[in-house]
């Protein structure tokens, strides 16, 4: 379930728009009514809640993301951007990972989502990971 106070201007979400479903990035937050304003790419709109589902991290969501692909010969597999790493213990296999940036490093134990890894990358780079799709 997405949570609002886990949303962050930047992050990448899914919006039911009167049925269809659009990737925006969120823009802006009204915190007093948990709203969410998504650009999807021709104009912003304002969500509620239970308009928005976040986005399965996946190979093809990490392509998008520009990150860089590496199959090594003992099955792992290394998602790079700059010097911000993923590692998966099996390709296809987003359940268990190891993220790091320079000396900082994380395990993540548990399926997350886009918005989630926007999240951590933003809180270890200090910089917004973002795909450039809205341009």
């Amino acid at each position: 379930m997405l949570k609002f106070q886990n949303i962050k201007v930047g992050d990448y979400l899914m919006a039911d728009n009167d049925g269809d479903v659009l990737k925006g990035e969120v823009t802006n937050l009204k915190h007093g009514e948990n709203q969410v304003c998504l650009d999807i790419g021709v104009q912003e709109f304002w969500y509620e809640m239970n308009q928005l589902s976040p986005i399965a991290l996946n190979d093809t969501e990490l392509t998008d993301l520009k990150f860089s692909k590496q199959v090594n010969a003992d099955g792992t597999v290394k998602y790079s951007k700059g010097a911000f790493r993923i590692m998966l213990a099996a390709e296809n296999n987003f359940s268990i990972m190891e993220i790091w940036y320079r000396d900082e490093r994380r395990y993540i134990t548990h399926p997350i989502f886009v918005h989630e890894l926007q999240n951590h990358y933003h809180e270890m780079t200090k910089v917004h990971l973002n795909d450039e799709v809205f341009s």
